[in-house]
């Protein structure tokens, strides 16, 4: 799966990713207002503006980028209703040619690591046939409990083609409060990227591994040293723009060949219209400004690569 990334981000020359990570503020009043007259002002109905608001995105901007990122924890929210609207978004987003990262963080051991893994990747099977349950490319994995609960992913991403993001050093400010501790001198977030890539050497497409990392944009300089770490596995970068990250921030995350990372924008690119640089296109034309804040992203940091 990593090799399918890899070719799109090269096809569409944008190593980006847009995060659609809507909450129900992001959706403009006439598509919340629609919602609501047909299913009332239920967990269905902010299901239903949500679902119509990322489609208006997607259809905005799939032909300029290779990926999304959906976080589950915004569909979840809205319980049941909400989760069939983050299945109908992965399965529009894949119809539309698009790598799909679902944000799940999930970090588990054993059997409900296993669980999840086939819930979210895999397969599960069911009598005499097997199902795709919501059936992501990649997800994102917490590595807190170790090779325990990270192996039934990467088993899995062997079996299926399909591809993980395993924490190493996040983009929120108390993330050193664990990761920059030292054991013997040296940081956690080194000894987690040193599994990192012992895991995806059992997992490697054409040169880079489908097991990857997350690495945000807020931390340049211990991103500088990963890449060196982990020069065969692509960085999955949260963090720029909104959290502060910059493109120039963002050189050393990439390797010689201008691969190795893709950069993710949620909330600058799919509530772009409520940013006063955007503003012209009004709230009507949300899609419209998403597709020009993507357009801006790829320029910026096409720019310094």
């Amino acid at each position: 799966m990593i090799d399918t990334l890899i070719k799109k981000i090269e096809e569409k020359k944008a190593p980006i990713v847009v995060g659609l990570d809507p909450m129900l503020g992001y959706v403009p009043e006439m598509l919340q207002k629609k919602a609501f007259e047909e299913y009332g002002e239920t967990l269905e109905g902010a299901a239903e503006a949500i679902w119509q608001f990322n489609k208006g995105i997607v259809d905005a901007t799939f032909d300029l980028i290779p990926a999304v990122k959906p976080q589950v924890a915004m569909y979840e929210q809205f319980g049941i209703p909400g989760m069939v609207t983050f299945k109908k978004t992965v399965d529009y987003c894949k119809e539309k040619g698009l790598v799909v990262i679902g944000d799940i963080k999930r970090g588990d051991i054993g059997s409900t690591s296993a669980a999840y893994a086939v819930g979210h990747l895999g397969k599960v099977t069911v009598g005499n046939s097997s199902f795709s349950g919501f059936d992501e490319d990649f997800v994102t994995v917490n590595p807190y409990l170790g090779t325990d609960g990270v192996k039934p992913f990467v088993d899995v991403c062997k079996e299926q083609d399909k591809g993980i993001f395993v924490l190493v050093k996040t983009s929120n400010p108390s993330s050193g409060e664990f990761q920059d501790q030292k054991v013997d001198g040296t940081p956690v977030y080194e000894l987690v990227a040193r599994k990192v890539v012992e895991w995806g050497e059992a997992c490697m497409g054409t040169k880079y591994s489908n097991v990857g990392c997350v690495i945000g944009a807020t931390y340049p300089e211990q991103g500088k040293i990963l890449r060196k770490l982990m020069p065969n596995t692509y960085i999955l970068v949260p963090g720029y723009g909104a959290q502060g990250g910059t493109a120039k921030d963002l050189v050393d995350y990439f390797n010689e060949d201008g691969l190795g990372a893709i950069v993710n924008s949620s909330r600058g690119i799919i509530a772009a219209y409520k940013k006063e640089e955007y503003a012209k296109f009004g709230e009507k034309n949300y899609a419209d400004a998403s597709r020009q804040a993507v357009e801006d992203m790829i320029a910026d940091i096409n720019g310094v690569l």
